[in-house]
């Protein structure tokens, strides 16, 4: 998906919604423990419910490797599963992956070409050469950690060098010398408020991806406010607050009513 199709998606849907799979099995509803698959069920259906109110899924890799090969192969399912059923919904990998330039060739290699996922979270931290493999593949998205909604963004993230640039700053001007806005987007965390005001200063083009508005408190109206661009310019997760808002069999029902609300307001910020 290309970024024009993918704001094409936006305005088609009024959203700018992206749901996340983080798929725990001690968190699911208790009877769909009796299934073959109990997690693929979980996601199978809550795509199903959600799918009309969002443009973007995000499975969680944590999620599923915590279970071993029978997470991985849930992983695979699901990814099958929206390609299959839903192919305008754009697929982010949550990875966050980053070695050195031979192991970042692997890990490009098994989400880019084993699986034909759209995206793939990565961390900048050890450089060009740690992002550029997964770059060398048409047609497929690197979305690089900048400035994240964790407590702990504030023991790096935010340091600044003698010069007072912050370090989530000189990633992202630093970024732009190895890819640009049609195949390179970053993470930024909904509870950075008007940090947004900074971030689009380096990046006024570029889609953000944004976790942290639901259960993690980041605001909407916020995050629209500082870093909406003409072309909306963000993809806008929300997992828990969704995916797990109802524990009975109507799990899927209810999370299809959350995804509704926050596309309404969606749409009313783009209206906007």
């Amino acid at each position: 998906m290309n970024k024009q199709q993918l704001i094409e998606q936006i305005k088609l849907k009024k959203s700018f919604l992206c749901v996340g799979l983080d798929t725990d099995i001690k968190k699911i509803p208790e009877h769909l423990l009796k299934e073959e698959d109990p997690i693929f069920a979980f996601n199978k259906a809550i795509i199903d419910a959600t799918a009309p109110y969002c443009i973007a899924y995000k499975p969680n890799l944590a999620f599923y490797e915590s279970m071993g090969v029978k997470g991985w192969i849930a992983f695979e399912k699901t990814v099958e599963y929206i390609k299959k059923n839903y192919p305008e919904q754009f697929i982010i990998a949550d990875a966050k992956r980053g070695d050195i330039g031979n192991t970042s060739q692997m890990y490009a290699r098994t989400f880019f070409e084993e699986m034909d996922i759209d995206s793939v979270t990565v961390a900048p931290y050890m450089g060009e050469d740690s992002v550029t493999p997964f770059l060398t593949y048409e047609g497929k998205w690197v979305i690089l950690l900048a400035l994240t909604s964790n407590k702990g963004s504030h023991d790096f993230q935010l340091t600044t060098d003698t010069e007072g640039e912050r370090l989530f700053e000189k990633v992202l001007r630093k970024s732009q010398e190895w890819a640009n806005d049609e195949n390179m987007m970053y993470v930024v965390g909904a509870t950075q408020g008007r940090m947004f005001e900074d971030i689009r200063k380096i990046v006024p083009n570029h889609f953000l991806l944004v976790p942290g508005v639901g259960a993690q408190g980041g605001s909407l109206e916020e995050v629209c406010k500082y870093g909406m661009t003409k072309d909306c310019g963000l993809i806008v997760n929300s997992s828990r607050a969704i995916i797990y808002a109802d524990k009975t069999e109507r799990f899927a029902e209810v999370a299809g009513i959350e995804a509704k609300k926050v596309q309404e307001q969606m749409a009313e910020q783009l209206n906007k």
